[in-house]
């Protein structure tokens, strides 16, 4: 195992991770679509990035592309987070990376929307799983997160 994969991501803040997404898990559905729901609150020019909202007459909440859209992102950062010591680097279900980098090349992702997405990410946790809430937890998820933004990034070029 390549030793500078899933680097600075320690057996405590894995543990916090792991612990705070048992909790949240039942309720990914409701959590993914208020964690898109503060994305575009901070962003709303974040909306035009999704070509299922651009002409859209209903309101996000009930948009019915959003939900499973906002669910399958939320889940999928969370197995990520969770799965990042097991494997030793960032792994993503259902897609791949180079899909992923491809897909936020296309659509013009840039640094600022994942900086919007860390925070709507951390805010969307702390609400969910406030008994369990601390610096350690927020700096583990924040951890996780970069290392998954990373690996996207590194694959964000034109799909071949």
């Amino acid at each position: 195992m390549d030793a500078s994969k899933g680097k600075g991501f320690t057996e405590d803040q894995e543990a916090l991770v792991v612990k705070s997404w048992s909790a949240m898990k039942k309720n990914s559905g409701e959590l993914g679509l208020k964690f898109f729901l503060k994305i575009f609150e901070i962003a709303p020019s974040a909306q035009k990035l999704f070509s299922f909202l651009r002409d859209s007459k209903v309101p996000l909440e009930e948009n019915p592309k959003l939900k499973p859209h906002a669910i399958s992102v939320f889940v999928m950062t969370c197995e990520s987070a969770v799965q990042l010591r097991k494997a030793g680097k960032v792994t993503v279900r259902e897609s791949n990376l180079k899909r992923l980098g491809a897909t936020h090349f296309k659509y013009g992702v840039v640094d600022e929307h994942f900086e919007v997405t860390k925070f709507a990410l951390l805010e969307t946790i702390k609400e969910a799983v406030p008994e369990m809430w601390s610096p350690a937890m927020k700096s583990a998820w924040g951890e996780a997160y970069d290392q998954l933004v990373a690996a996207i990034k590194a694959e964000m070029k034109p799909s071949a």
